[in-house]
């Protein structure tokens, strides 16, 4: 409840929540959550620059309407998936943590959402931003190293 807490005041109390060069406190972002029911996994993506298997996700951009846009365009320009258009994507959970210096950017944090989707079936791709892109049992992600905080949201939202 504390990242909910820190969302709400963010949004309350910032003049750009989402303005991605706000770095104090930080900024909202958004993270696809999907699904595939048909084989009980969740997809990943290898994130290149932080080495390691995270959930698709990134920035709010002026195109996106809504935080749910936001989800399904991040998911798709990231893992080319294919979402189901009658799934209605539901807030799935929040986290806020925070994000390595990269040289351009400080320490910051990202205010995050998480916005549960559907895929249609089982296709997938690699894009520029990751290293791979897998459907994952959702009974082995203990074995791709997630961060516990997307354990966490994962445990919540697929029960």
């Amino acid at each position: 409840m504390k990242s909910l807490e820190l969302i709400l005041h963010l949004l309350l109390y910032s003049e750009q929540p989402f303005a991605r060069d706000q770095h104090i406190p930080g900024h909202i972002t958004a993270t696809a959550l999907v699904l595939n029911e048909r084989t009980d996994s969740v997809l990943l993506v290898h994130h290149a620059r932080l080495n390691r298997w995270l959930l698709p996700g990134g920035h709010v951009e002026m195109e996106d309407q809504t935080i749910f846009d936001a989800a399904h365009r991040e998911a798709i320009e990231e893992t080319a998936v294919q979402l189901d258009p009658n799934f209605a994507p539901y807030v799935a959970g929040f986290d806020v943590h925070g994000i390595p210096s990269n040289g351009k950017e400080p320490y910051h944090l990202h205010h995050d959402i998480l916005i549960g989707l559907s895929a249609t079936n089982d296709s997938i791709a690699v894009s520029e931003e990751s290293r791979a892109v897998i459907w994952c049992p959702i009974a082995e992600l203990s074995g791709y190293n997630v961060p516990r905080n997307i354990l966490l949201r994962l445990e919540s939202a697929t029960r």
